[in-house]
Parts: structure tokens; C-alpha cells; sequence
């Protein structure tokens, strides 16, 4: 008989008992319980531990990319620390070129205290910084200031050496470097600053709070296409002829505004320390220049606006004039008596003499006053030269300032002189600034509309005829006058030369006079050894026309240029009626 083992009793409670072993149930149960409860808590700390540590990357990465602060803030701040960055305006052409502009960079310094082997940094340092010897830069390790530069403007190449040498005591401060993308094109125009972003000449100097205070551009009246274009030509004129130096300008007679402004030898805005004194030295405004025969464009509308001669009046031009010892002769002597047109084209100065006489020392003195010849130029640079004037003047004064000796003014002078005499007798102020058409105003008065429509056929003449004949741009009715003037040496008069063309265009209705000097040409073989404005200058203002002109959207149109011998100017006997005519 079989046993039959009993039950398991059942729970008080009533519920059934479940099957098999149930402690060990039970207990793997709780253990895997216990293993997901403490994977979660370790999950939530790191969590927390990630998000404080990226919080404090997130907080300092904002410090220093907007806020600036840390140990760099601390020496910003302090007395003898690098000073705050400041942000300079652009400079720009009237195009909108930039000609100036500031572009970040990093800037090393150091604290001497806490170099401990300043020699040996400094050896380290002298292969990158190349600026400096091993030499200097560890007498400024050695300082016993509290912070040294060390470099104001390193390349991306030079400060990831720098980090890779691993020195505590080396720091990098954000900084701000002035670059001038058209470099020496513009420099005298434009000027430069010091390492601190401080105006030291030129728009630069002149504007310099305005650049630092000002958001927006600065827009001169330049066009870098036209600066370049008679930079060079002025170069190659200069090279050519063995000159010291060159000078030239491009104005807008009915505003004023200089659309190029040149000087030679010219220099690196970005080293200007390394530039020579000569090179620095602007030709074109700071430098003050007997003209020559180009101040006779003013004598003979002098003469002609207070009626002391007209047109036809003629003048003995075949023997020398002699006055307080000098004796006054011309280049080419003609024998009899020459027109006003003829003495112009032929720049006779015996006979502007003579109609200087007739117009008188007063009439003289007040007409270049009015044309701003006898006071410095307003311009918006500091390199502004005073023109020299005569004092007393006297009459010989009266005689040889008639042909441009005895007078020395700057090149924007005389080119704002002519703008005047060309543009309908009315004088617009030169500037450097872009001007709006609708602030113009109508400019100042200094001849009638008869007195400048008669020196645009004369000056016209001296292109077609006369001695600027290599001045006919094609398909521009060019007009101008040439000067050929001695430099003073020692109280009197040398062999060097100053030859210049000052020029203007179209005749009919001029809109801009063009002028080019060369200092101390030498005279060429296929020149038969004349340096004369004719054949230095005048070919210089040719081809700055002939290249500028449709750019400017001018277009060239075809010149006829009648016979000399039938031009109404120049026959020496008119009706009256061709008289008038030719008024």
C-alpha cells in the first residue's frame, strides 16, 4: 500500500501557497532591484557632475569671448597693462574701396616676475618673433615692470608657435592692427597710425576722433581706379627722366573734390618708420614750388577781365626787358609784335610781362588772392604747405610772379586756381571729402563767364599749336599750359628744374583739371636733351585723360583741330565782326 504524502498546509490567510522554492524567488527578486536602484543613482550623479562641468566651460568660454575677463581682464585694467580694444571706422573711396580698415590680431605680453630663465625664453621667442633679437627681447624679459609687449601683432602661424612653447608667464590679449589694402597707392591721402591705433598723418591724423567715436565709413572723394592710373604714369615719367620726385592730381572743377592725390617716392603705410623722410614728404600739399609758366594762365585772364588788354592787343616781345637788375628774356625769342593768343601759346614772358604792367600790381595781388593763391590751402590733411608770397610787393615782384617765379604755391593750389579760371570764373573749395551734389552751392566768383570761355579757346591753343602740343589726348579736346620753372639754390637760381603740365578737359565744358609736376628732370636723347614741362609732364596728363576719360563715362569723340593759319586767334588782323566772333 502506497503512502501518500500530505499537502503543504495552506496560509492562514486562505491564499494558495505557490509552488517551488519560494526563498529563492524571493531573494532574486530583491537583488535585482537593488542593482537597478543603484545604476540609476550612479547615472543621475554623473548627469549632474556633466552638466555643472559643461555649465563652468560654457561660463568661461563666454568670459573671454565677450566679456574679456580672467587674468587678461586684471591686466587690461591695470595702469601699466595693454590698453582696451577699440574698434577705428573704415576709410573708404568714393566708390566704397576700402582704403582703411582694422582687422583683429593676437598681441603678446609678459610679465617679467614671473620668467624665471629670461635668457633662455628669449632664445626660444627669437626664431618667431622676427622683429626682435634674442637680445631685446630678453632685456624686456629682464624689466623690472610688472608687463612688457612683446609683440603687438602677431600672424595665426606665430601665435600657435608661441602656445606650443608651454610658458606660464607669456599671455595673448585680443588686439586690433589698421591695414591698408591699397598700401602705398593712397598713403599720403590717407596717412596711417602708431601701434595704439592713434592718427599720426594724413585723413588718419585729421579725422582721428571721428574714426574712433564713428560706427560708419569715412568716404574720401578719391577713385582708386584714377589714383592708380596717374600713379603710373607719373612713375614712369619719372623713371624716364631721372627725376627726384613726381606730384599730381585729378580735381572735379564743379565740386571741388580731388579724385587722385599723388606723391613720389611714396612709402608703406604699414612700416612708415622704415620709410625715408623724402618718401614720407607729400609732394603734392606739403611741398611749395615756383610754377612757372603755368601762373601766366592767370595773368593774361587778369588782364583780360579788367579790360587792360583784349584778345588782339599786341605786345613787342624782340628784345628783353630789363627791371631792378634782372633781365626778363624768353625761352625762344620772336622777333615784332605777338598777339595776346600768340604770347600765350607761345609762353612768351616778355610779353606777360608787359600786360602785367598794364594790369597793375593791385589788380594782380587781389586776383590771386581771390583765386586762393596767397594762403595755405583748406584741406582736410595736416600736411598742408604755406605758400610763399611776396613781401613787400614791389614792382619787380609784380613783373616776375606774372610768369611764376617770385610765388611758390602747392599743387592743389594751382590746380584749384585753374578749376576756377576754366569752370565758368567760379572757384570751388578743394577737399578730400566725397561731397553730395545737392551741398555743392554755387562756389565763388572770380571771373566772368566771357573772361574763362576766352581762357579755354587759349589754353585750347597751347594744346593744338602752342608748347603742350604732346598733351592732345585723342578724341578729348584737351586744354592747358605748360611750366618750366629754375629752383631756387642759394639765394638765387640753379640748373635743376621743376616741369609740370596743368591741364583740363573736355574745353567746350571742362569737368576736370588734371595736373602732373616732375622734380628735377634730366634731359633725355630722344628728348635732344630738353626736360621741359612740354616734354616731360604734358605726355603724363595725355594719357591719365586718354585712361581715365571712360571710366569716368566721358566718351571720347573725334577732335578736329583747324588750320593755323585760319584760326580766328590767331590772325593777326580781324574785322570787327570776327572780333566778336570769336568772343
Amino acid at each position: 500500500m502506497s503512502r501518500r504524502r500530505n499537502a503543504p498546509c495552506a496560509p492562514h490567510d486562505g491564499t494558495q501557497r505557490p509552488a517551488g522554492p519560494v526563498r529563492r524567488a524571493l531573494r532574486l527578486d530583491g537583488t535585482r532591484k537593488e542593482v537597478l536602484e543603484t545604476g540609476r543613482t550612479r547615472l543621475l550623479v554623473a548627469g549632474i557632475v556633466f552638466a555643472v562641468a559643461f555649465s563652468a566651460i560654457g561660463v568661461r568660454v563666454l568670459d573671454l569671448a565677450v566679456l574679456n575677463g580672467g587674468d587678461t581682464r586684471d591686466v587690461a585694467t591695470r595702469a601699466d597693462g595693454p590698453p582696451p580694444v577699440q574698434t577705428r571706422a573704415d576709410i573708404v573711396d568714393r566708390n566704397g574701396h576700402v582704403l582703411a580698415t582694422t582687422l583683429p590680431v593676437a598681441a603678446l605680453y609678459a610679465e617679467p616676475r614671473e620668467v624665471d630663465n629670461p635668457a633662455q625664453v628669449a632664445h626660444q621667442l627669437a626664431p618667431i618673433l622676427t622683429e626682435s633679437t634674442a637680445a631685446e627681447l630678453q632685456a624686456l624679459l629682464d624689466s623690472a615692470k610688472s608687463f612688457v609687449w612683446l609683440d603687438r601683432n602677431l600672424t595665426p602661424r606665430q601665435q600657435y608657435r608661441v602656445n606650443r612653447l608651454g610658458i606660464p608667464a607669456l599671455h595673448f590679449k585680443q588686439s586690433e592692427k589698421r591695414f591698408y589694402p591699397y598700401g602705398e597707392l593712397t598713403a599720403h591721402a590717407v596717412g596711417y597710425t602708431n601701434v595704439d591705433g592713434k592718427g599720426i598723418a594724413g585723413i588718419e591724423q585729421s579725422f582721428n576722433q571721428l574714426l574712433k567715436d564713428s560706427n560708419q565709413p569715412l568716404k574720401l572723394s578719391l577713385d582708386v581706379r584714377v589714383q592708380h592710373i596717374l600713379m603710373e604714369e607719373l612713375r614712369a615719367k619719372m623713371q624716364e627722366f631721372e627725376g627726384i620726385g613726381a606730384a599730381g592730381l585729378v580735381m572735379d572743377v564743379r565740386t571741388g573734390e580731388l579724385l587722385a592725390l599723388a606723391s613720389l617716392p611714396t612709402y608703406n603705410p604699414h612700416e612708415p618708420g622704415r620709410a625715408s623722410d623724402d618718401a614720407r614728404f607729400n609732394r603734392a600739399t606739403l611741398g611749395i614750388y615756383e610754377m612757372g609758366s603755368t601762373f601766366k594762365i592767370f595773368s593774361t585772364a587778369a588782364a583780360l577781365e579788367t579790360n587792360a588788354v583784349s584778345l588782339f592787343d599786341k605786345f613787342d616781345v624782340s628784345e628783353p626787358i630789363r627791371k631792378a637788375g634782372f633781365t626778363i628774356r624768353d625761352y625762344k625769342s620772336k622777333d615784332g609784335k605777338l598777339t595776346v593768343p600768340q604770347i600765350f601759346m607761345h609762353s612768351s614772358n616778355i610779353g606777360t610781362v608787359k600786360m602785367a604792367m598794364e594790369t597793375g600790381t593791385e589788380v594782380q595781388r587781389n586776383t590771386l588772392r581771390d583765386l586762393g593763391l596767397t594762403r595755405p590751402v583748406t584741406l582736410e590733411i595736416p600736411e598742408v604747405g604755406t605758400p610763399m608770397v611776396p613781401n613787400p610787393w614791389r614792382e619787380i615782384s609784380t613783373v616776375t610772379v606774372s610768369y611764376g617765379h617770385g610765388i611758390a604755391v602747392n599743387a592743389v593750389q594751382l590746380a584749384s586756381a585753374v578749376g576756377a579760371t576754366v569752370n565758368h570764373g567760379r572757384r570751388h573749395a578743394p577737399t578730400l571729402l566725397k561731397r553730395d551734389p545737392s551741398d555743392v552751392g554755387p562756389g565763388t566768383r572770380v571771373f566772368s563767364a566771357k573772361t574763362s570761355r576766352q581762357m579755354r579757346k587759349l589754353m585750347r591753343l597751347v594744346v593744338e599749336y602752342g608748347t603742350g602740343k604732346n598733351a592732345d589726348a585723342y578724341g578729348y579736346r584737351v586744354g592747358g599750359k605748360t611750366g618750366t620753372a629754375d629752383k631756387p639754390d642759394h639765394g638765387g637760381y640753379g640748373e635743376a628744374q621743376i616741369s609740370s603740365f596743368v591741364g583740363a578737359f573736355p574745353m567746350d565744358d571742362p569737368r576736370y583739371v588734371v595736373f602732373a609736376m616732375i622734380d628735377e628732370p634730366k634731359g633725355q636723347e630722344h628728348t635732344y636733351g630738353y626736360a621741359t614741362g612740354g616734354w616731360v609732364a604734358a605726355p603724363v596728363v595725355k594719357h591719365v585723360i586718354e585712361r581715365m576719360g571712360p571710366l569716368l563715362g566721358i566718351e571720347p569723340r573725334p577732335v578736329k583741330t583747324p588750320e593755323k593759319e585760319n584760326h580766328p586767334l590767331l590772325v593777326n588782323a580781324l574785322s570787327e565782326d570776327e572780333r566778336v566772333a570769336s568772343n
